[in-house]
């Protein structure tokens, strides 16, 4: 295993021959909206194992929302980079999950590609996000990915020092996943102290 060093949100890892020094978060302009087309479909690629989704005649997955991001309102797109090089995404927006729960802020999407999984960078990265937005939030999980089951668990928990509500199986079938699986929703309020640390309520 590396060794990793954290101070304020940077980053280092030393691994083998590599080292990663800095995790940052960056607001994706409408100029690299194909960057993150290209990066969506490798993230579709990967959670078609779960969703069961097929490829379009074009052989690509498609992202019906993506439009959205550079055109709506509160929704926030972001690449996630290390050491300057892409290493993922975060999508934001303020569309709940679930019709019955207002949300501030809803973590729609989030994908770290392969290379820098394992490493810290995606929990830095999700702490990052949530430093910068307080208010109420809201994401789901789909209770088949066990690895994306392990890890939120892990973050949101460490994060919010167990402040936070977790529904399993939310029984709002408007939340289900294309395979009709039914999604773990978790929901949490941040806000920011005159100290600027994080509270949770």
């Amino acid at each position: 295993m590396g060794a990793i060093t954290k101070t304020g949100t940077d980053f280092q890892l030393i691994y083998g021959e590599e080292k990663i020094v800095f995790t940052e978060i960056v607001e994706v302009k409408k100029q690299e909206k194909q960057t993150l087309v290209n990066l969506m479909e490798k993230y579709l690629y990967d959670f078609s194992q779960w969703e069961k989704t097929d490829v379009d005649e074009n052989g690509n997955y498609g992202y019906e929302y993506l439009d959205c991001y550079f055109e709506d309102e509160n929704r926030y797109p972001n690449f996630i980079k290390v050491d300057g090089k892409l290493a993922g995404f975060v999508l934001i927006s303020d569309y709940p999950e679930v019709p019955e729960e207002t949300t501030d802020y809803c973590l729609s999407e989030f994908f770290v590609l392969h290379k820098y999984r394992r490493f810290g960078v995606g929990k830095t990265a999700v702490r990052m996000i949530l430093d910068k937005h307080h208010g109420k939030w809201q994401l789901k999980r789909h209770p088949h990915n066990i690895a994306s089951v392990k890890f939120w668990d892990t973050v949101i928990r460490e994060y919010t020092d167990g402040a936070y509500r977790l529904v399993k199986a939310y029984p709002n079938h408007e939340a289900d996943y294309e395979d009709g699986a039914a999604a773990d929703v978790f929901s949490s309020r941040i806000r920011e102290t005159a100290f600027n640390l994080r509270r949770y309520i």
